[in-house]
């Protein structure tokens, strides 16, 4: 019982899988895009928001990460 148990989980996942797959191909050729990136860009997304991005902040915290990260 217990190994029927096992050989049906094996089987869900597999067909799970294939279908995530079917279900990703599907959608990208109806959009039309692909994963190749344009050069133009470099990969990075440009957007219009208003908000300044803080990617770092002067700290004691971060003084200290950086001093023993040397």
């Amino acid at each position: 019982m217990e190994q029927s148990r096992r050989e049906f989980a094996k089987k869900t996942a597999i067909v799970a899988a294939g279908a995530a797959v079917a279900a990703g191909t599907s959608v990208l050729a109806a959009t039309g895009e692909s994963s190749v990136q344009d050069d133009s860009n470099n990969g990075v997304v440009v957007g219009e928001s208003r908000k300044k991005e803080i990617l770092y902040k002067k700290s004691a915290a971060w003084e200290e990460f950086y001093k023993n990260a040397k």
